[in-house]
């Protein structure tokens, strides 16, 4: 491929933010209605960035559309390059008025309930105009946008070491534990274990999740099959209503039920089994002020919050 073609003006912003889009969704339908295109528009445009590029970026099928490693390749750097952009933009304007910015966190379960609200109230404190954004999914759909520049910075748990274009920043351990709304049946039992537990219905993390894969070598080490009654959920506030109100047992990082009045722990063990909560950001891309200042007080009750899951 004839590189400098890609700075001879055929090359759009429209192109990066495509390659982002279809590889997020998919499809081209899931592409087109995400950018509010027409599918037309959107597969001429893909073909003229293939044509640019000299390569096919993905394989169609009857299902949607697949990267090929020519896209996956492009689509890490449309996204690193849409991501710079998007920062600089919020750089200058939080340089024209300090008081002012935006910061946008992902976030998934871990740390969510106690970490993050926090730390946001003390920057809250601090700089009332700054605008924080929430964003709540799987931990892959928000590295894809951490990556794309959608999220300043992600806090949950940290698992696989990061990838070069990666940072991770350890704030404490957190113990993983089985919880239950506090008058179930499984708080009358003495000596129980995950076997006694297996009967009542259970919400079980996606199958997408590293704790996914964790529980279902805790059910294999005690000869279990998966709970016959189960969910999958991601969802905080549906997953706490569920366990508040029927007989669910679901394993959760142990500060989700701390505090709360209709939740209790199970005293079984699932050893190994813990957390290590951090921070995961682009380890090339600078943060705004305002993400930064809150990367501060993520750290200060961070340092706070050690003691209670020690």
């Amino acid at each position: 491929m004839d590189l400098p073609r890609l700075l001879d003006g055929r090359l759009k912003l429209r192109h990066l933010v495509l390659v982002d889009a279809l590889s997020e969704h998919g499809s081209v339908v899931g592409a087109a209605a995400h950018l509010r295109v027409t599918q037309p528009a959107l597969t001429r445009a893909l073909r003229d960035l293939e044509e640019i590029l000299g390569v096919d970026l993905y394989e169609r099928g009857p299902r949607g559309v697949t990267p090929t490693i020519y896209g996956t390749a492009f689509t890490e750097h449309a996204r690193a390059v849409l991501a710079q952009l998007t920062q600089a933009g919020r750089h200058v304007a939080e340089l024209a008025d300090a008081g002012l910015g935006t910061v946008t966190v992902g976030t998934h379960l871990a740390g969510s309930n106690l970490l993050l609200p926090r730390a946001i109230a003390r920057l809250k404190a601090e700089r009332p105009n700054v605008t924080v954004i929430i964003r709540e999914a799987t931990p892959e759909s928000l590295l894809a946008d951490l990556e794309a520049g959608r999220v300043d910075f992600v806090v949950g748990r940290l698992t696989a070491p990061p990838r070069r274009a990666r940072r991770q920043r350890r704030l404490y351990d957190e113990p993983v534990r089985l919880v239950v709304r506090r008058k179930h049946p499984a708080t009358r039992l003495r000596n129980a274990t995950v076997s006694d537990l297996i009967d009542y219905p259970w919400a079980l993390p996606g199958t997408e999740t590293a704790l996914r894969g964790e529980l279902e070598q805790v059910f294999l080490r005690h000869d279990l099959p998966l709970p016959a009654n189960r969910i999958e959920c991601t969802s905080i506030l549906t997953l706490r209503n569920l366990l508040a109100e029927t007989d669910t047992v679901a394993a959760l990082p142990m500060l989700i039920a701390s505090g709360d009045p209709a939740l209790t722990l199970l005293p079984v063990s699932l050893e190994p089994m813990s957390h290590t909560v951090g921070v995961t950001r682009p380890s090339e891309r600078p943060l705004s002020p305002s993400a930064f200042a809150l990367l501060e007080h993520l750290d200060a009750v961070a340092a706070e919050m050690s003691s209670t899951v020690a």
